[in-house]
């Protein structure tokens, strides 16, 4: 894992060393172990590096002839393309044979060869092109930005930020998807002027302008296919352990996020089944009573295959004092209270280990959420679109304008999730993972391990995993009231310590209770915030944030105007986050 950041120019001009060391330094988070820099002709190339794999001689920009690359990311099928193809390497990088092949197999070939979670920055001199990959699933996150004479690019939209490259203004109707989904779709981000490169794009620019795009799917096309139950589970087993075993290669220590649900126990039990030594798992915990958390769970789980695991139990002291820096991370926002335990464990992981495995992904691809047995129905009989409302319908007259588009990104995703053949379970699943998991669950993930200087790794997100089981039947992932009947049906043979088949508890933060605590302390400070006095009524607000306990839409909604006033605070009036909540948002 790795920060990369750039620019391409026109021809005849020179990218400026002192802002391509401003973008570096801006991702120096990413990277803590080393940076390199490369400007050649109307290209430069900045990297920043969390050593992983080939410690000694992986340090970036990488070169092969007349072509320069800088990664973010690991290719997990290095070995295999180094063999397969006969690649003569100069050192032990993940990222060197994706260098050799685009040279050997030009542009389609390179990313179509490439296994893993990528962003990559790659300059062809003899072309004069500079292509922008990013992986299938969007597990690593990649930007760019038309700046005067040409792009730039980045890992992060705050390296644009702290250069001076792009002006710190909030797009509305981002804004207004924030607030109503907790995450912002499509390829605009939140900010005027940057811009995601789509999850499987790849981006040409040549003299400074883009000149071509092209997509890879993250996704087997088709609906579902015929299979039994046996046959399905052994072609999971198979694809699940071929990818935790590539997802597991690395030079330094790794770990597991273990929530006490299906998908990481899953993830637990295939890392024991592969490792000699005992897996090291972390799971966390909060002090709240009542709190819905499953650590009973891990912890059984996880004393079944022998593993060594750590409860972290977070404190509302401590939310309250590390919320401005956990808020901070997320640059581009997703108002998801799961950041909280995400970068808590991330910090205490980080003493023992520099990469972490974690269950993203389970749920989108064997269909584990309770909104798509809703849209598996017809409306007739009770079945709803997802997300058909948002955060703010349910509390009314907070906001100063009812938002009017907020779903418009959702339902070009529905849209283009309903491709011919596909169910409606297939469908509301290819939506989620199109825009839920690369915008929200991942970009989570992302920010608050890289706060830290940890890798995150999701061996669900693999397309050997993806293969087998995307076009399974509609039974085997939802069978009744049950999702993910596969992975349970897998989990109840070889992790039966797990009971995949009891009822879950569930994993949620209490952020309602906390708020509820200090609402008519915190309600005046968030309602004073510049950002949330422009979308919001303040006397409202602070009834809010009075009234929060025990209503767990005003609970959610007051969490999300509190998640934006401290973002605003952090990357659109650029102020200092050191301090708590009180000392942050009193700031004035």
């Amino acid at each position: 894992m790795c920060g990369l950041a750039g620019q391409a120019l026109r021809q005849g001009t020179t990218p400026d060393a002192g802002v391509l060391q401003a973008m570096t330094q801006a991702l120096a988070h990413r990277g803590p172990d080393g940076s390199g820099l490369h400007v050649a002709d109307n290209v430069g190339l900045a990297h920043t590096r969390l050593a992983i794999i080939d410690l000694a001689t992986g340090d970036q920009p990488l070169f092969a002839g007349a072509a320069a690359l800088v990664a973010n990311g690991e290719v997990y099928n290095y070995l295999e393309l180094r063999e397969q193809y006969q690649l003569a390497c100069n050192t032990g990088s993940d990222c060197e044979p994706p260098l050799h092949l685009y040279r050997r197999d030009g542009l389609e070939g390179y990313a179509a060869a490439m296994r893993g979670m990528y962003a990559v920055a790659l300059h062809d001199r003899h072309a004069r092109r500079l292509v922008l990959t990013r992986d299938p699933f969007g597990i690593k996150p990649l930007y760019i930005a038309p700046i005067p004479g040409g792009i730039a690019f980045a890992s992060e939209p705050r390296a644009f930020l702290d250069a001076g490259l792009v002006a710190p203004r909030v797009r509305q109707e981002a804004r207004d998807e924030l607030l109503q989904l907790q995450f912002t779709t499509g390829a605009e981000t939140i900010f005027e002027g940057i811009r995601r490169v789509l999850p499987g794009e790849s981006v040409v620019v040549a003299d400074g302008a883009i000149v071509e795009r092209h997509r890879r799917a993250a996704l087997p096309e088709g609906g579902p296919e015929p299979v039994t139950e046996e046959d399905a589970l052994a072609r999971f087993d198979k694809a699940f352990e071929d990818s935790v075993r590539l997802h597991q290669r690395s030079d330094v220590p790794y770990g597991l996020f273990l929530s006490g649900g299906i998908d990481s126990g899953a993830v637990l039990t295939m890392m024991a089944r592969l490792n000699d030594r005992p897996v090291r798992a972390f799971t966390a915990r909060f002090d709240v009573p009542g709190a819905a958390d499953e650590h009973a769970a891990a912890q059984a789980a996880a004393e079944a295959v022998g593993a060594r695991h750590v409860t972290l139990t977070v404190s509302e002291a401590d939310v309250w004092r590390h919320l401005p820096q956990i808020v901070a991370a997320m640059d581009d926002p997703a108002a998801d209270y799961a950041i909280i335990p995400s970068w808590f464990l991330a910090r205490r992981a980080r003493e023992e280990v520099k990469v972490v495995l974690s269950g993203e992904g389970g749920d989108e691809l064997l269909g584990g959420y309770g909104r798509y047995r809703s849209a598996m129905r017809p409306w007739w009989l009770g079945g709803r679109q997802p997300r058909a409302t948002g955060s703010f319908d349910h509390v009314k007259d907070v906001l100063r304008t009812p938002p009017s588009t907020w779903r418009d990104g959702i339902a070009a995703a529905e849209a283009a999730a309903a491709s011919p053949g596909r169910t409606r379970l297939m469908a509301a699943q290819a939506a989620d993972i199109a825009e839920w998991l690369p915008n929200d669950l991942l970009l989570k993930l992302d920010r608050c391990l890289m706060a830290h200087a940890v890798e995150g790794r999701t061996p669900f997100l693999d397309p050997g995993v993806a293969e087998a089981c995307w076009r399974l039947p509609d039974a085997l992932k939802v069978r009744g009231r049950t999702g993910k009947w596969l992975m349970r049906a897998w989990l109840a043979r070889h992790l039966p310590a797990s009971r995949p088949f009891a009822p879950k508890q569930g994993f949620t933060v209490p952020v309602a209770a906390w708020i509820a605590g200090v609402g008519d302390r915190l309600g005046p400070l968030v309602a004073a915030q510049p950002g949330v006095a422009e979308v919001a009524r303040p006397d409202r607000v602070v009834s809010l944030f009075r009234h929060a306990a025990g209503d767990k839409h005003r609970g959610f909604a007051a969490w999300h105007l509190l998640f934006y006033a401290l973002w605003h605070r952090a990357h659109v009036e650029r102020a200092p986050v050191q301090g708590d909540v009180w000392e942050v948002l009193g700031a004035r």
